[in-house]
C-alpha cells in the first residue's frame, strides 16, 4: 500500500506546478490544513468557500478550493484517482445545477428547474471528470413545463437560460473560472440552438443520429436541472442506444472516427514531446473506445454491459465472456495510470492539455509525478500504450482498401465457371442485376461498397456448399426483401466463417432462409454459435419477454414478445440443422418458447383490458393448452391448439369504468389475447391459434366458464374430444385453478366406458381422417399408417379404455407425456415395449423435417444428410430403413390391439 506523504506532495506541487504554487498562497488556510494532512476537512472546506451570495463567485471558490485539495490528496497518495474523479464529477453536477437554477431564479424568482434538462455526457456522465477536464452537456427544454414568466416565449427564454449557464460557468474572472462548457454534442450543433427543445432531440436520436452519438450516450445521464425529466428522455431513447441486435457495424464505424482522429493528430505516433496520451495510439481514448465498441455491440442484449465507467466496463465485458479477463485487467490498470499521468500534465498550469511538453517542463512533470526525470516517464509510456494499442488494434482491425470496380460481364463469366457454377453467363446477368438499383438494401454508395466487398467470398463460399442454385435463391430473397443490409454486408466480410453458416442456413431450410431474409439482425445467432442451455428456457425467456421493452406501451410488448420468440425458434433451427440437440429435446424447447408467449401475452393482454374494464374479484381466466402444445413437443410449423375457461360464475360483474358480465368479459379477453398471439405487427407473426376444441367447438363461445366445461365433457363431448383431453395441459391461471382442470380432465378420462362403442369411435374417426387427410410425400411420418397419428389414436384408446381401473390414483399411463405414457402402457403389458422407440424416431423425423423437408418429399442430398445425422442416423438410407421398420411395428401393435392390419 501507498505511504502518504503531505510534506514531499506539498514540496513537489510547489516547486513544478505554478497554478498549484499559485493556489496554496492564495488559500493559506487551507495549504495548513493540508499539510497536517487534514483531507476531509479541507474538503468540507473547499465547499464551505461556496457558500457565497453571488453564484458565479461562489462557485469559482469553490472550484479552486477543491481542486487544490484533491490535487495535493492525489500526490500524497490519499485520494485514489476514482475518488479524485468521483468529486471533481460531483462538483461538476453541483455547479451546473447551481447555474441552472439561478438563471431561472433570476427571470422568474423562484428556485425551480422544471422542464430544463441538462444531460451530462463524456467523462462528466461517467463520473470519471479529469482534473482540468471541460464538460460536455446537453441542454434541453420541455417547452410545456419549462420554468419561465407567462409572457416568456419557450424558446427565447431557454436560450436566454442556456447562455446565463455558460457565462455562470466559463467566463474567466478575477475569482478564476468554474467549467470550460462545450455545448458541441448536442443535436445538428452546426444548426440547432443552444438548449435544444425535447421533441427535437428525441426525434434526431431515433431516426439521423450517428454512431458516435450512440457511444457517447453510453456514458449519458441526467445531472442537473430536471433530472427526472432526463432520466425519462434517456429512458426513452434507449432503443437507439442499445440495439436488440449484435450490432458489429459499430466496429466499422469506430474503426475510420479512430482512423481520423489518429489521421488528424500532429503529434509523434509513439510517446516522446508532443505525443498526445488522450488521443494517440494507446492512449485513454483508444481504452475509452475499446470498452465502449463491445458495449455498442453486445449491450443491446445484456443489460449487465449498461454501465457508464471505462473500469466498470471492461470489468462487466471480462464478466460476461465477451473479452478476455487479462485484457480488461490490462487495459484497466494502463487507463488508470494514463489517466493519472493526465491529472499531472493538467495540475502544472491548470491547462486541459494532454500533450506532453518538452525539455524542462517535461522533466517537471515527470517530478511532479514523483519520477526521476521526463526519460523515465516516455519510457513508462512507451510499454503503457505499446501494448494498449496493440489490443485496440486487434479489435477494429485495419481498414480494409476500396473495392475494385465491379469486373465486365465476360470477366465475371470466366470467374463464375472457375468456380464451378453450372450456368456461370446467366448468374453474371444475375448479379449484375442485383447491384442495379433495384433492391432498395443496395442503391446507397455505402451499400454497393459493402456489396462489393462481400461479393467475392459470398460466391466462393456457395460455389463449395452442396446447393449453389438454393443458396443463390435464397440470398436474392434477403437482398430483395430487406430495406437496408449496410451491416450485414459488413458483418459478412468481417467474418467469414459466419459465411459458411449462413450458405447452410439458406441451403438447408426455407424456414430460416425466410426469417434471415425478415429479419437480417437473427444473423446474431449464427455469430454467437452458443450452445442452448435447457434448464430454466422457458424462464429466461419470460423474463426477456417482460424486461425487454424500454416503453411500456401495450404495442411494444407485443414486438418484444414477438422479438424474443422469433429468434429462439430461429436459434433452435440452427440447433436443429447442426445437430447440436436431439430433435424431441428441440421440440420441448419449442414448446417452453410458446409457453413463454402465451403467459406473458395473458399478462399484457389483461392489464390493457383490465385498465378500461376493471377486473372480476374471485375469478380468473385459464388458458389450456392441447395437442402438441400440451404434449410439450411442438414443431417449427405446429400451430396453438387452445381452449380458455375462466372461474367463477357468469353472473358477476368486473368493476372498471365500462363493465361486463362474466362471459362477455373472458370471451373479449380471450379474443384479445389470440389476437397477441397471432396478429403481426412489426416484429412479425407470431403463431396460428386454433380453438376449435372448446366446447361446441366453432359454434361455442370462445371461453365457457369451468363449470360449463367439465359439464359438457361429461355430458356432450364426442369420443375425439375426450381423446384430445389425452395431451390438455394448463398452461396460465393460479395453482389452484390449474390444479382444478386437471381434476375435471382426469375425471372425465377415467369415466366408465362401453369398450365396443369406444373402439367403433376410435376406428371411424381414424378411417374418416385418413380419407380426408392423405400422407403428402414419403416423410409425412405423422400421416402415413403406421405413423405419429396411429400411435396417437393407439394411445389415447388404451388410456380411456383402462382410464376406469386407474380413477383412485396416480398413474403414469394417463400422462400427457408420451415418453411417460407409452412406456407406462408397456409396463402393462398393453403395448410392445419398442413402440416408445418407434414413436421417438418419428417424433424426431417429424420435428426436423419441418424444417429441413417441410412438404414432406425426399430433401435434396445436403438436407437429406442433415436430417439423417440430426435423427442420429449416418445416412439418409438409414433413416429411411429404420423409419420403415417403426411403421412396420406400430401396425403390428395396432393389429394386436385393434384385431384389423394396416397397409403401411
Amino acid at each position: 500500500m501507498t505511504s502518504i506523504d503531505w510534506t514531499d506532495a506539498l514540496d513537489r506541487a510547489r516547486a513544478n506546478a505554478p497554478f498549484l504554487a499559485r493556489a496554496l498562497s492564495r488559500q493559506e488556510e487551507l495549504a495548513d490544513l493540508l499539510a497536517r494532512g487534514e483531507a476531509e476537512e479541507a474538503l468540507a472546506w473547499a465547499a464551505a468557500r461556496g457558500e457565497c451570495d453571488d453564484v458565479d463567485i461562489g462557485l469559482r471558490r469553490h472550484r479552486l478550493a477543491l481542486a487544490t485539495t484533491l490535487a495535493i490528496g492525489d500526490l500524497a497518495g490519499a485520494f485514489s484517482l476514482d475518488r479524485v474523479m468521483r468529486e471533481l464529477s460531483a462538483f461538476a453536477d453541483h455547479a451546473l445545477d447551481t447555474a441552472i437554477r439561478a438563471a431561472i431564479r433570476e427571470r422568474t424568482g423562484e428556485d425551480r428547474a422544471d422542464g430544463f434538462i441538462a444531460l451530462a455526457l463524456g467523462k462528466q456522465g461517467a463520473g470519471e471528470l479529469n482534473y482540468s477536464s471541460d464538460i460536455d452537456p446537453i441542454l434541453l427544454y420541455d417547452p410545456e413545463r419549462l420554468a419561465r414568466r407567462e409572457s416568456d416565449e419557450p424558446g427565447v427564454v431557454a436560450q436566454r437560460y442556456a447562455k446565463r449557464i455558460v457565462k455562470c460557468l466559463s467566463d474567466l474572472t478575477g475569482e478564476g473560472y468554474v467549467l470550460r462548457v462545450d455545448l458541441r454534442l448536442r443535436p445538428q450543433s452546426e444548426i440547432s440552438p443552444l438548449a435544444v427543445p425535447r421533441a427535437f432531440a428525441l426525434t434526431h436520436y431515433q431516426g439521423g443520429a450517428l454512431a458516435w452519438e450512440r457511444a457517447a450516450f453510453i456514458r449519458a445521464r441526467a445531472a442537473a436541472g430536471d433530472r427526472a425529466a432526463g432520466q425519462a428522455f434517456l429512458t426513452e431513447i434507449a432503443p437507439f442506444v442499445w440495439r436488440q441486435a449484435l450490432d458489429f457495424g459499430a466496429v466499422v464505424e469506430i474503426r475510420a472516427l479512430t482512423q481520423r482522429i489518429r489521421d488528424s493528430s500532429e503529434g509523434p505516433a509513439s510517446p516522446g514531446p508532443g505525443f498526445d496520451v488522450k488521443r494517440g495510439r494507446g492512449g485513454i481514448r483508444e481504452i475509452e473506445f475499446f470498452a465502449q465498441t463491445h458495449q455498442l455491440i453486445h449491450g443491446g442484449r445484456d443489460r449487465s454491459l449498461r454501465v457508464r465507467g471505462t473500469r466498470a466496463a471492461l470489468d462487466a465485458l471480462a464478466a460476461a465472456g465477451r473479452i478476455e479477463a487479462e485484457e480488461a485487467r490490462v487495459l484497466g490498470e494502463r487507463y488508470d495510470r494514463l489517466r493519472v499521468i493526465e491529472h499531472r500534465l493538467q495540475m502544472v498550469n491548470d491547462h486541459q492539455t494532454h500533450v506532453l511538453p518538452a525539455g524542462a517542463a517535461l522533466d517537471r512533470v515527470a517530478r511532479l509525478d514523483g519520477l526521476s526525470d521526463g526519460a523515465a516517464l516516455i519510457a513508462e509510456l512507451q510499454a503503457l500504450t505499446g501494448r494498449t494499442g496493440a489490443i485496440y488494434d486487434a479489435l477494429i482491425g485495419q481498414a480494409p482498401a476500396a473495392p475494385p470496380a465491379p469486373p465486365p460481364l465476360d470477366e465475371r463469366a470466366r470467374w463464375l465457371r472457375g468456380l464451378g457454377f453450372a450456368k456461370p453467363a446467366a448468374l453474371a446477368e444475375r448479379i449484375g442485376r442485383w447491384r442495379d438499383g433495384r433492391y432498395p438494401s443496395i442503391r446507397s454508395p455505402q451499400a454497393l461498397e459493402a456489396f462489393d466487398r462481400l461479393l467475392p467470398p459470398l460466391l466462393e463460399a456457395v460455389a463449395a456448399s452442396d446447393d449453389p442454385v438454393r443458396a443463390i435463391a435464397r440470398w436474392e430473397g434477403i437482398i430483395e426483401k430487406v430495406p437496408s443490409a449496410v451491416p450485414l454486408f459488413r458483418l459478412l466480410v468481417a467474418e467469414p466463417e459466419l459465411l459458411e453458416r449462413l450458405v447452410d442456413a439458406l441451403t438447408l431450410s426455407k424456414t430460416l432462409a425466410d426469417e434471415l431474409a425478415r429479419r437480417p439482425e437473427t444473423v446474431d445467432v449464427l455469430i454467437e454459435d452458443e450452445e442452448i442451455a435447457f434448464d430454466g428456457f422457458r424462464e429466461r425467456l419470460i423474463a426477456a419477454m417482460r424486461t425487454g421493452p424500454e416503453r411500456g406501451d401495450y404495442e411494444s410488448k407485443l414486438d418484444c414478445i414477438r422479438h424474443v420468440v422469433n429468434e429462439a425458434r430461429f436459434r433452435l433451427g440452427v440447433a436443429l440443422v447442426t445437430a447440436r440437440a436431439k430433435p424431441s429435446q428441440l421440440a420441448a424447447a419449442l414448446s417452453d418458447t410458446a409457453e413463454a408467449a402465451i403467459a406473458v401475452a395473458h399478462d399484457a393482454a389483461a392489464r390493457e383490458f383490465a385498465a378500461i374494464h376493471g377486473r372480476i374479484e374471485g375469478s380468473e381466466l385459464l388458458v389450456v393448452g392441447l395437442g402438441r402444445l400440451g404434449g410439450g413437443a411442438l414443431s417449427h410449423a405446429s400451430d396453438l391448439d387452445l381452449i380458455y375457461l375462466f372461474t367463477g360464475g357468469f353472473e358477476r360483474q368486473s368493476d372498471g369504468e365500462r363493465p361486463l358480465g362474466a362471459t362477455l368479459y373472458y370471451n373479449r379477453l380471450a379474443s384479445r389475447i389470440s389476437s397477441a398471439l397471432s396478429v403481426p405487427t412489426a416484429q412479425g407473426a407470431l403463431y396460428e391459434i386454433d380453438t376449435r376444441l372448446r366446447p361446441q367447438g366453432k359454434q361455442g363461445p370462445l371461453s365457457v366458464s369451468l363449470d360449463a366445461f367439465a359439464k359438457y365433457q361429461r355430458e356432450a363431448a364426442w369420443t375425439w374430444e375426450h381423446m384430445a383431453l389425452g395431451r390438455a395441459r394448463a398452461l396460465v391461471g393460479s395453482n389452484a385453478a390449474r390444479a382444478r382442470v386437471h381434476r375435471i380432465i382426469r375425471e372425465v378420462r377415467c369415466m366408465d366406458r362401453d369398450e365396443a362403442a369406444l373402439r367403433r369411435d376410435v376406428l371411424a374417426m381414424r378411417e374418416e381422417m385418413a380419407r380426408h387427410k392423405p400422407p403428402r410425400g414419403p416423410l409425412d411420418v405423422k400421416l402415413l399408417r403406421g405413423g405419429l397419428v396411429d400411435v396417437e389414436f393407439l394411445v389415447h384408446y388404451l388410456q380411456l379404455r383402462e382410464g376406469h381401473a386407474l380413477a383412485d390414483g396416480e398413474d403414469a399411463v394417463l400422462a400427457e407425456d408420451f415418453a411417460c405414457a407409452i412406456p407406462a402402457l408397456a409396463a402393462k403389458g398393453l403395448v410392445e415395449a419398442t413402440l416408445w422407440s418407434a414413436y421417438d424416431l418419428m417424433t424426431d423425423t417429424l420435428v426436423a423435417s419441418r424444417l429441413l423437408a417441410p412438404d414432406a418429399g425426399r430433401p435434396p442430398p445436403a438436407a437429406a444428410l442433415t436430417l439423417a445425422r440430426a435423427c442420429e442416423r449416418a445416412t439418409y438410407a438409414d433413416l429411411v430403413r429404420d423409419l420403415d421398420a417403426a411403421r412396420a411395428l406400430v401396425a403390428r401393435q395396432w393389429s394386436a390391439t385393434f384385431g384389423l392390419s394396416l397397409e403401411t
